[in-house]
């Protein structure tokens, strides 16, 4: 992997293909590597760019606060270290955060948007108190609980649970403290999605038992020109359990136009 240096902080971050820039940003509490699978059927097609979320894979952990806004300003600095005005974005859960944020603050930097089993919607209060409660027990007891849940509930495939289990006991305990407290405290996106213009692709798992098809169908109906895919025994990982459909759903993210813009 590659790095770069953001107010002193190292940053992590793998290109591969060519083409137009898409960026894919992991979901919690894990790393670029959800994507490999994808990244394989999409490297003719696009210049891929896939970072490691602060804290989490081979990008430095930081123990100081940080919320959507830093972690969309990350992908920002990204782009201006690789020298690109613009890119295509395209998020998974956490990461679909991250790049609804970069919708709010840098919407002339964005040529079209993916969303992969996320939503728009804030937290409701008794969600965020839920994070926060997550947050005070990785502090007293550490990962082990939180992992143990997570591999239940991303994904119904058994093949793949032990994958993803070894994976997020890898990441750092300041790496989920940060990121839940960011995620809890995450504003709204709903709200500017009837705006744009570009081209939105929203692909989600009819089965995810983290975030509800229903959100993924709020996008829809708040964007009716974007490209939406319900994969019927999809989880919370489309990308790993699906990935070639997943992949020709991220395809169409080029139609439509090319520079984001809001009315």
């Amino acid at each position: 992997m590659q790095t770069f240096t953001v107010e002193q902080r190292v940053l992590a971050y793998e290109r591969r293909g060519r083409g137009e820039p898409l960026v894919l940003i992991h979901g919690f509490p894990l790393d670029h590597t959800i994507w490999d699978s994808v990244v394989l059927l999409l490297e003719d097609d696009f210049d891929l760019i896939l970072p490691d979320v602060r804290g989490f894979g081979q990008s430095q952990a930081v123990e100081m606060p940080f919320t959507m806004d830093d972690l969309a300003s990350d992908v920002a600095a990204l782009l201006d270290h690789l020298g690109l005005e613009s890119a295509f974005l395209a998020g998974h859960s956490m990461g679909g955060y991250i790049s609804l944020a970069f919708l709010a603050a840098y919407p002339q930097r964005l040529r079209g948007l993916g969303l992969v089993a996320s939503q728009a919607a804030a937290d409701t209060p008794e969600r965020r108190a839920g994070r926060y409660a997550q947050i005070r027990q990785i502090e007293e007891e550490g990962i082990g609980d939180i992992v143990a849940f997570m591999t239940e509930k991303l994904t119904p495939n058994e093949d793949l649970r032990k994958t993803l289990h070894d994976l997020m006991k890898k990441q750092r305990p300041a790496a989920f403290i940060g990121a839940l407290r960011a995620i809890a405290e995450r504003r709204e996106t709903l709200s500017l999605l009837p705006q744009v213009k570009f081209p939105v692709v929203v692909i989600h798992g009819q089965a995810d038992a983290l975030i509800p098809i229903d959100r993924a169908r709020e996008i829809k109906a708040a964007v009716p020109h974007a490209h939406s895919v319900e994969l019927p025994q999809g989880g919370h990982m489309p990308m790993m359990e699906f990935p070639q459909a997943v992949a020709e759903a991220l395809k169409k993210i080029k139609q439509g136009g090319a520079r984001a813009a809001l009315l």
